[in-house]
């Protein structure tokens, strides 16, 4: 969401670190530059006014007059400033001391609320909580149906309407407490229906749900695409049933941040998560300080940790490291590393988590395709074969490319890297430095990158 913005910004720090003073006009230069990336990124107007102020004053102070390296104490300044525009702190659902904890998300219609919901219900029960689905969206079509489904994925219920009865949302939301009592849920996540635009009567009954459930979360669910428009939705919320929180969905798609840099500052209301993609695990919560390092082209190390932790087996991971220190590094190990890789999101998306990666890499497009293939070749192998590729001649070749749908130059290809990797595994083994051999590049997501 963030690239453009991050390009803006990094062309203007390169300029800064090659400075070794910087004079008033210098930091009113970068100010000014600052200020028309933060206008062209669709941030609200008062709040760029505001960090701007924030940053000049800052800037002309002695600390940045006194510092051996005043472009990074300016870029140190803009950072923090822009994590405290984000919100500052990391936001929390609230907890009932008393269960269930109620999260009534609202918002406009095709922002993402049943999808929300659903991965919300993901996060929370990964947390060791037992949430309960509540289908009190009874005006778009499908959205039952829709929370159903995911429901039956996640392996959650889902409290809806009695068959053939009236579409009350007020009355599925009341009901909805006896059915969390009797199934012992401690969480209730309620999906409220929305309008094409805020309205009188899409206001009026989310009160009356509201004034139902007396939700311990309200949460306004916004998708990143809407721009500064968010802000105004925003407010006309937190105005009618008021809000303890926003959800920002599609963070992944082009928009161009306005409404993340905007929000918090505007309405008052901290982002508590974000949805990052298609999938239902792709649902994080907010961090401002780490938001604000990826968007100035810091990378953000603790949420690739821990994606990795999530991602990765400790007791699998245990057994490669001792299978790598013995030098036994076969294609099966391999497949599985790389599907534990798959699994931390797109590739894209962890390379631009990366401090230092080059500009020209963050914004490469990965082909996800090549490691279908890859995983197609290896599992047209046999399991001696995997274990002991040299096995592998070329009527072996032939099978395997016809049985993978690839052709045998991509098979010869994978099997040459592949040695490549298991020579390098061995010099680690040995305590040695591995090399790659010159033109030799690794498929993605190959493990024991050269150093």
């Amino acid at each position: 969401m963030f690239d453009a913005l991050s390009d803006r910004f990094e062309g203007i720090f390169k300029r800064l670190r090659g400075r070794g003073v910087l004079t008033e006009a210098d930091i009113d230069e970068v100010a000014r530059e600052i200020r028309l990336a933060l206008l062209e990124a669709d941030v609200n107007v008062r709040v760029v006014k505001s960090f701007i102020g924030r940053v000049k004053e800052r800037a002309h102070g002695a600390d940045v007059a006194k510092s051996l390296t005043p472009g990074q104490q300016v870029i140190k300044i803009v950072h923090e400033e822009l994590v405290a525009t984000l919100g500052g702190t990391s936001g929390k659902l609230a907890m009932n001391p008393k269960p269930p904890t109620v999260v009534m998300l609202a918002g406009l219609q095709g922002s993402g609320k049943t999808t929300a919901a659903g991965k919300l219900a993901r996060l929370l029960k990964s947390q060791g909580l037992q949430p309960l689905l509540v289908a009190a969206d009874l005006q778009r079509p499908a959205a039952v149906e829709q929370l159903r489904v995911l429901g039956q994925r996640l392996d959650v219920p889902v409290h809806t309407a009695p068959e053939g009865g009236p579409a009350d949302p007020v009355a599925v939301a009341r009901t909805a407490f006896d059915e969390a009592a009797r199934l012992g849920r401690n969480v209730v996540i309620v999906d409220t229906a929305g309008r094409l635009q805020v309205d009188t009567a899409l206001m009026d009954e989310l009160r009356a749900v509201r004034d139902v459930v007396k939700p311990t979360n309200s949460l306004l669910v916004v998708d990143a695409m809407t721009g500064q428009e968010a802000v105004n939705v925003a407010s006309a919320f937190d105005e009618a049933i008021g809000l303890d929180g926003v959800v920002l969905t599609k963070i992944d798609g082009d928009a161009r941040g306005g409404a993340a840099l905007s929000v918090k500052e505007v309405v008052g209301r901290p982002i508590l998560f974000v949805g990052t993609g298609e999938k239902l695990e792709d649902f994080e919560p907010f961090h401002p300080d780490r938001m604000a390092s990826r968007i100035l082209g810091m990378g953000d190390v603790l949420s690739l940790i821990e994606k990795a932790e999530a991602a990765f087996d400790a007791t699998e991971a245990a057994a490669a490291e001792e299978k790598l220190r013995k030098g036994q590094f076969t294609l099966d190990d391999f497949l599985d590393q790389m599907q534990q890789v798959r699994k931390m999101g797109p590739l894209g998306n962890i390379m631009k988590m990366l401090p230092g990666m080059p500009k020209e890499l963050k914004g490469a497009e990965v082909d996800e395709g090549q490691l279908a293939r890859i995983e197609a070749i290896i599992r047209s192998m046999t399991p001696a074969e995997r274990r002991d590729p040299s096995l592998i001649g070329g009527s072996r070749r032939l099978r395997i490319a016809k049985g993978s749908g690839t052709s045998t130059q991509d098979v010869n290809a994978l099997l040459k890297q592949f040695k490549v990797v298991q020579q390098m595994m061995r010099s680690i083994a040995g305590g040695k430095r591995p090399k790659l051999p010159a033109g030799m590049n690794l498929p993605p997501g190959m493990p024991g990158l050269p150093g």
